[in-house]
């Protein structure tokens, strides 16, 4: 199952003022799903919105909301979200790009995080890549995602319901830590059935190298130096996240970004140990087949090495000259068939002796 990027469209913000919000990817929904948890330690609301301004009450609310929006080629919402929440035009225009790498940017009063969500549906060789924009200000985050068929943060949303853990304890940068913890939790899952995957083909490979091993090993390869595009930049962001600096982020929320922080560093680790282990498989599949082959010129070398005597000597009595008196020997046909049998057994004993069969 192959979720190659599609075509982008970036020669559609040609010639465009800065700021204009132009989407940029694959249309991915139907119709534009909105989804709302408001909530504090004692209570929550969660609701299905079916206009964009009935999340906007929320805005000025001492709880924290949190705002999902499934699907970025509405540019309406976009722009109705953007002038009610204060959102920049340039922020704008990079949520609805879909081919930003992982970032943070600081507005003062709200965070820009862009990251990927990276899934591996039923265990297929390509990775499945959707990109997720989180704002996060005081009371809120908005977190802005390409489809609606399913995310990473259903425990998430159980916990907030089941009021479990801390989350309706905490403010807006503690619910950013969990969003992106569970994005980042499905990295590991990545490298996990990657790993499998890898032993599996290593027992394969071994037993027998075939060209679809070769596939496999190679989009196992571009999967991994994904994962490593994806998870590198992540840690420069969650590094700004868990320092003093960051305003928006509290005390008591800085030391779980580093805990990301480090589970980015170890992904990284095991993503550079697995890359290492393809790359040696491809060259034990390599060297197999090279192997193979020299075993077979091997076999052909000594065939025709043995059958080279043969065609010296039918070819001197091939001749037919008149004065050949060989020709008209009575056993002279039996002779020549024992010399090129004593011929080709000298040749195995000594090709045998040599260890070259």
């Amino acid at each position: 199952m192959s979720r190659a990027r599609p075509k982008t469209r970036r020669s559609l913000k040609t010639g465009l003022p800065p700021g204009t919000p132009v989407f940029v990817g694959e249309k991915k929904t139907e119709k534009v799903h909105i989804h709302y948890f408001d909530y504090n330690e004692n209570q929550y609301v969660e609701k299905d919105a079916e206009t964009v301004e009935e999340c906007f009450p929320y805005r000025d609310k001492p709880s924290v909301t949190w705002i999902n929006i499934d699907g970025l080629d509405n540019l309406e919402i976009l722009q109705k979200i953007g002038d009610h929440f204060g959102v920049h035009p340039l922020v704008r225009e990079d949520i609805v790009n879909t081919e930003q790498r992982p970032k943070l940017e600081d507005f003062g009063d709200y965070l820009l995080i862009v990251l990927k969500m990276l899934t591996l549906p039923n265990e297929a060789r390509e990775i499945d890549v959707e990109q997720v924009s989180l704002l996060v200000g005081k009371n809120f985050v908005i977190s802005f995602q390409e489809r609606d068929d399913g995310d990473v943060f259903s425990v998430i949303r159980d916990r907030i319901r089941k009021n479990q853990g801390v989350i309706r304890k905490m403010g807006p940068d503690f619910l950013a830590y969990a969003l992106i913890d569970a994005i980042v939790d499905h990295y590991f899952i990545i490298l996990e059935i990657s790993g499998e995957q890898l032993e599996g083909m290593e027992d394969t490979l071994i037993q027998d190298p075939s060209p679809e091993i070769l596939q496999k090993l190679y989009a196992l390869k571009r999967r991994l130096l994904f994962l490593r595009k994806s998870v590198w930049p992540l840690r420069e962001v969650l590094g700004n996240l868990s320092r003093e600096d960051a305003q928006m982020v509290k005390k008591h929320s800085r030391v779980y970004f580093k805990d990301i922080n480090d589970h980015t560093v170890q992904i990284l680790d095991n993503v550079e140990t697995l890359r290492d282990m393809t790359a040696g498989l491809i060259d034990i599949y390599l060297s197999s087949i090279s192997a193979k082959l020299n075993e077979v010129m091997k076999v052909l070398t000594i065939i025709s090495t043995i059958f080279i005597p043969l065609s010296f000597i039918a070819g001197i009595y091939g001749m037919n000259f008149h004065f050949m008196p060989e020709l008209n020997w009575h056993y002279g046909y039996a002779i020549v068939w024992v010399l090129m049998i004593l011929v080709v057994m000298a040749m195995l004993f000594f090709f045998r002796k040599k260890k070259w069969i």
